[in-house]
């Protein structure tokens, strides 16, 4: 074994070492490794690769990659599986329910896999919107040296000359609905939106949560942006495995990288991307899982105070690939710490600060799709916390690209996502409408679905900002218009979106970060009496077990204690 590693003081002893550990020896021998190979650090290699969706596809093979850094390194690999639910399409239907649960049940089943095995180290790779954060999540929860890889993004697609998305064709199905498409063009569009491997190319969810790899410490500089087909890859997920062993030497854990400032870090970048909310309950769960108090209120007041100046669909002109030739992340950090808007001491996977990594980085004039902090695209943030009396426990909106930022209509309300895309789709949503989708919270939906369909139907049918829309649910990243998501309490909580009705006047000011019911208080008590919390058809199974133990959202929809039930920490057995 090398004489970098002192294996007695690693999980990995409780597997290999000793006469006693002869049997599970015997099961490494069985896979081909040697004698010299089991006496080294075993590193487990983890991959959400599968073939559900275009996402996932290349994972796995950039996974095997990374094993022979590993190797190279001086490490023994060990690569497992764990699922992903890709939003995509579970988007509009039953199956959305599964996304935001498949983020624990990803982190909890990487969790035990390394537990099980006693991995001294990890290397993860993700490509579909939960699976980045559940990664995360296992990362900071195990606390072993680990890097977290994106598989990459998906290259644009062309129509009619234009660079176009997935949300160009959730777009159009709303245009389509209001006769303003062809069927024979929505039909030419979905045949070329997605041209090959890669999560979707604006910056939606997936990104957001590549980005946020970087700007956290957690992922090797530059890495994320480059999209899934290119050669790159490679390099870099050979680089992944390789420096995951010079982690285990130094002993620098996720825990020790992501510091309450290195969360502002990747809030920072979220609203200066115009991100996707998403963020807003991915990072208080990442938070969670190492004892740091970091909830949507905390976020939002990082977004609050942050320019916006990535010019990324959907609220913008470009796409990953686009910002990876721009220079990256790290290029639209350069800008950012000299404005004085990020830690530069925060530590990082590289061994080195986040400051230190980015004096490698020259700024890039010529470039359009990152602008300089001090001529931004607006002022202050892609993405806002909102607080009122609908929501005393706030919510989010993505403003990025909009040009209305108040809003007062009157509510149009639904109890669940079907029944208002029908209503969209009927033509039925008029201009001034506040259409209001609740029991759609974590515990309530159980959940919490994203609702791209209905947006995307309503911005393709011109409504865009002409109405707004609240939930107790979420958003895909690639939703825009004026969409308000997180609304907490959840319906379901008895929280106050439970007693709107037909009629009500609901206001909403994005620049003062309002939401407001506006009904008097004696005539809410009175609904308030006469309410009763509905009752879900998931009375078994992992969405009934998820809404037995899933918290609000704006404390990032966890299901456990997080670091401050622990009594010990896997990487100290």
């Amino acid at each position: 074994m090398s004489n970098r590693f002192d294996k007695s003081k690693l999980p990995s002893r409780h597997v290999s070492v000793g006469p006693e550990r002869a049997p599970h020896r015997s099961y490494y021998y069985a896979m081909g490794w040697e004698e010299e190979d089991i006496a080294k650090p075993f590193v487990g290699v983890a991959s959400a690769g599968n073939d559900s969706a275009p996402c996932n596809t290349t994972l796995n093979a950039q996974a095997d990659i990374a094993r022979e850094g590993v190797i190279a390194a001086g490490g023994t690999p060990f690569r497992f599986n764990t699922i992903t639910v890709t939003d995509g399409i579970a988007m509009g239907h039953q199956g959305m329910k599964s996304s935001l649960v498949s983020r624990e049940v990803i982190a909890d089943s990487v969790e035990l896999s390394v537990r099980g095995h006693c991995y001294d180290a990890l290397v993860t790779f993700a490509g579909c919107d939960k699976s980045l954060p559940g990664m995360m999540m296992a990362m900071l929860r195990l606390n072993v040296p680990s890097i977290f890889v994106y598989g990459g993004s998906i290259l644009p697609g062309s129509h009619k000359g234009e660079d176009v998305t997935v949300v160009d064709v959730f777009e159009a199905v709303g245009q389509y609905a209001a006769n303003n498409c062809p069927l024979q063009e929505l039909i030419e569009l979905e045949k070329v939106a997605c041209p090959g491997h890669g999560a979707c190319g604006g910056q939606f969810t997936a990104n957001t949560m590549a980005c946020v790899g970087e700007a956290i410490g957690l992922s090797l500089p530059n890495s994320n942006m480059a999209p899934a087909p290119y050669k790159s890859r490679a390099d870099i997920a050979t680089a992944a495995g390789k420096q995951v062993m010079t982690l285990l030497e130094l002993d620098l854990k996720p825990r020790d990288i992501c510091t309450k400032e290195a969360f502002e870090n990747a809030a920072r970048v979220v609203a200066a991307t115009g991100g996707s909310t998403n963020a807003a309950l991915h990072l208080p769960a990442m938070a969670h899982e190492c004892g740091i108090d970091y909830n949507l209120f905390d976020v939002a007041e990082t977004f609050k105070s942050t320019p916006y100046i990535a010019d990324l669909k959907p609220g913008g002109k470009y796409v990953a690939k686009d910002m990876h030739e721009a220079g990256g992340v790290y290029m639209l950090m350069k800008t950012m710490l000299d404005g004085g808007y990020l830690h530069g001491n925060c530590r990082t996977v590289s061994g080195k600060t986040l400051g230190e990594n980015i004096d490698e980085i020259t700024w890039n004039p010529d470039q359009k799709v990152i602008y300089d902090v001090k001529t931004p695209i607006t002022e202050t943030g892609g993405v806002v916390g909102l607080r009122g009396t609908l929501a005393p426990e706030g919510a989010i909106v993505k403003v990025a690209g909009m040009e209305r930022l108040s809003f007062t209509g009157t509510a149009r309300v639904f109890e669940c996502e079907e029944d208002a895309f029908a209503a969209v789709e009927r033509r039925e949503i008029v201009d001034g409408t506040v259409v209001v989708i609740r029991y759609e919270g974590p515990r309530g939906g159980p959940g919490m679905r994203e609702m791209l369909s209905t947006t995307a139907a309503l911005y393709g049918q011109g409504m865009g900002e002409k109405v707004a829309l609240i939930t107790d649910g979420r958003f895909s990243g690639g939703t825009r218009g004026f969409c308000i998501g997180h609304v907490g309490p959840e319906a379901a909580a008895g929280g106050p979106i439970a007693l709107v009705e037909d009629g009500d006047q609901i206001s909403i000011d994005a620049n003062k970060g309002t939401i407001d019911l506006l009904v008097d208080e004696e005539t809410l008590e009175r609904r308030r009496k006469d309410w009763q919390a509905n009752v879900t058809n998931y009375g078994a199974g992992a969405l009934w077990r998820y809404a037995q133990n899933v918290g609000p959202a704006y404390k990032g929809a966890i299901t456990h204690p997080g670091a401050q039930g622990e009594t010990h920490i896997y990487s100290d057995i």
